[in-house]
């Protein structure tokens, strides 16, 4: 009994600081995603996303706004319940040009077992000791979009500021910048999304006095400040609008994430890039009522009899929006192999909709 608490927060202190030193998986928080209607296409949204998360998936996408002003939130529980992921956006038409959007991220994982203090003095173990801390991850992104050259073309940018925080043991700020496009006529969607391109930059900074014992105990090197940077990544997508009469339609995406930073496990992939499709569809009836479907996260797993297997992340999605409340749900199988399905729920509000 007394092994298991000090189990449980050694695991989920190397869990908060995965990333740490690993330049191509810094950040990983803000590759999850967000928005409901996106996770239920498999996160291919980059060319047809036009609510109040296009500041997310595509900046230059906010010039799609239904409405002149729009709010949404979301919430989803990863990995059967242990993280919480929230997030909180907002949009509006500065002019006939231009719109503007702010987005909050939190990722966190709550109620850790900090057991460090578990025996007292004597040697005796006492629960009434322990105590907890969160491993929080926050971005605070500021998005701006404006039309230029041929009327179907519109350009976007955002502004990346980021908190990372592991209770009192380490801390980090990140600043980084996204560029993106779309090309939009009445039926064809055309999406470029540049992510990070200044390599998003994470100053960590270490508390060596909170670590030094446990790190020393359990024979690990005690971390050093240092410099963490997000590499960048492009993500192009096209969709194409089916009317198939009055009252129904059907809109297919296919998205390719696309990172420079050599070999990782997705379907393509060489020394040079490695390249993550993602395929959605969405059919509406009377722009009422939504279904969706997804599929991305492509990766080679190996198996316990030694062998290798194709995992992918299948996904499904329910929506309905009325003149000012949209309300969206996800079902989301969230790392492929891993078995974790995870609910998502989205709620958007419109004011003043834009004719």
């Amino acid at each position: 009994m007394a092994c298991r608490p000090k189990i449980i927060f050694i695991v989920f202190f190397y869990f908060s600081l995965s990333g740490y030193g690993q330049v191509k998986y810094s950040n990983e928080f803000l590759n999850i995603g967000v928005g409901v209607r996106s996770a239920g296409m498999g996160n291919a949204v980059v060319a047809g996303t036009k609510d109040v998360t296009a500041g997310y998936w595509n900046p230059a996408a906010l010039l799609k706004l239904e409405n002149n002003l729009e709010i949404g939130y979301q919430h989803s529980e990863l990995f059967a319940g242990v993280a919480n992921y929230d997030y909180g956006g907002i949009g509006f038409k500065i002019d006939d040009n231009s719109s503007a959007g702010f987005s909050f991220i939190r990722s966190g994982v709550d109620d850790i077992p900090d057991t460090r203090s578990l025996m007292d003095a004597n040697g005796d173990i006492n629960y009434d000791r322990i105590r907890s801390f969160s491993s929080v991850d926050n971005a605070f992104i500021f998005h701006y979009a404006r039309k230029v050259g041929p009327p179907p073309l519109s350009v976007g940018g955002s502004v990346k500021i980021v908190r990372r925080q592991v209770g009192n043991f380490a801390n980090a700020v990140g600043f980084g910048l996204d560029l993106s496009a779309l090309y939009s006529l009445e039926k064809v969607k055309l999406g470029l999304s540049l992510r990070d391109i200044s390599g998003t930059w994470n100053a960590w900074n270490f508390n060596k006095d909170e670590l030094e014992e446990i790190f020393t105990l359990t024979n690990n090197e005690i971390p050093e400040n240092s410099i963490e940077i997000t590499v960048p990544q492009m993500v192009i997508g096209a969709g194409y609008e089916y009317n198939i009469n009055e009252k129904f339609k059907i809109y297919p995406e296919l998205n390719f994430s696309v990172t420079f930073d050599g070999n990782r496990n997705t379907l393509i992939q060489s020394n040079f890039a490695s390249v993550d499709p993602r395929m959605g569809v969405e059919a509406s009836y009377q722009n009422i009522l939504f279904l969706r479907a997804g599929i991305n996260g492509f990766q080679k797993v190996a198996t316990i009899d030694d062998s290798e297997k194709w995992y992918s992340s299948p996904s499904l999605g329910v929506g309905i929006h009325f003149e000012k409340v949209a309300i969206d749900y996800a079902l989301t199988n969230v790392g492929g192999s891993t078995g974790f399905y995870t609910n998502s729920f989205f709620i958007r509000f419109g004011i003043n909709k834009r004719k």
